[in-house]
């Protein structure tokens, strides 16, 4: 997370921080008094000021909202720049709920500029159909006119040469649990579908996906690691060799961090702006965070600097200059 606020550019640090528990397997209430024990316990460490929570996996609108409201009993008052990720109607940002996906397909277009590709009727297998996968693969069937050929879910996915819509899937995994037998589509398993030739490949779900065994199969020319750790960096020299693009996670997923400052900085401000709005901020700074990364790769392609390598030296970088200038270091 230090490093992901680093690229591009916001004044967070970072930290990971979460409870071990399959919150499907628990009721309503259940979940409710888990989450408002969490804050409880955490009351003393989090704060506006201090360590701001965000959401993650399988944490949701209505989770961040209990949690404000436990933390709002234990200090007195309305704290809605606690966290970020809330519902609107408690201070929650527009474009919050799309900002990871989005943020991941300005990178993959500015990519695209890069190599060349053009993304109208470009082929996308999406691993991963949560909430990130979903918008992702939405907004590049949308307005990029991308192919939406495959996607996964842990339990399993489908597949369509044709392409597939991602609204009539999603409709249709809210309703089954699952998108497989979706109008009698292939079905295709997580590891099918990373072989598949395709232009564009994106890991949306958990971590290690790609890694050393299976960097061999993947075929596709760019991949954008949506997922935290999505592609093991042990699997980086072997996507490089064989001509993949890949968008590092720390790059590429960093939309939704970002908006979530956006969130913090509209609830500190007591005024909220239209979603076009924090759209528009949010290409600025994920374009700008791209040209940064991809100059760097350049600079250093002689010296075989991945993308990855080089989000993590404009990171460190910046890290390391604010250090500096602080005294911490000579």
């Amino acid at each position: 997370m230090t490093l992901k606020c680093a690229v591009v550019g916001l004044p967070y640090g970072g930290g990971k921080g979460g409870i071990v528990v399959d919150p499907t397997k628990l009721s309503t209430g259940e979940l409710e008094r888990l989450s408002r024990g969490y804050i409880r316990a955490l009351g003393t460490f989090i704060g506006p000021d201090k360590d701001v929570p965000a959401p993650d996996v399988n944490t949701t609108g209505q989770i961040m909202a209990w949690m404000i409201d436990e933390y709002s009993k234990l200090t007195g008052h309305n704290t809605p720049a606690l966290m970020t990720g809330k519902p609107l109607i408690l201070g929650g940002s527009l474009g919050r709920t799309a900002a990871t996906g989005l943020g991941g397909v300005y990178c993959l277009r500015m990519a695209a500029k890069k190599l060349g590709m053009s993304l109208k009727g470009a082929t996308i297998a999406v691993e991963g159909f949560g909430n990130v996968g979903f918008y992702a693969a939405r907004i590049l069937h949308e307005e990029d006119g991308a192919k939406i050929v495959a996607i996964t879910m842990v339990n399993g996915g489908v597949y369509n040469p044709k392409g597939i819509n991602p609204d009539d899937l999603k409709a249709y995994e809210n309703k089954n649990g699952t998108v497989k037998g979706y109008k009698g589509l292939d079905n295709m398993s997580n590891e099918q579908l990373r072989a598949l030739d395709v232009d564009v490949y994106i890991p949306a779900a958990l971590q290690n996906a790609i890694f050393r065994d299976n960097a061999k199969d993947v075929k596709a020319k760019i991949v954008v690691e949506l997922a935290n750790g999505g592609v093991n960096p042990d699997a980086d020299e072997i996507l490089e060799k064989n001509g993949a693009f890949v968008i590092p996670d720390i790059l590429g997923n960093a939309g939704g961090v970002t908006v979530s400052y956006f969130e913090w900085v509209q609830n500190n401000y007591g005024y909220y702006w239209s979603e076009k709005e924090v759209n528009e901020r949010l290409d600025r700074v994920m374009t700008e965070a791209f040209e940064r990364v991809y100059a760097m790769h350049t600079k250093h392609k002689a010296d075989k600097v991945t993308m990855r390598m080089a989000a993590d030296m404009v990171a460190v970088e910046r890290v390391g200059e604010a250090i500096k200038v602080r005294g911490w270091i000579g």
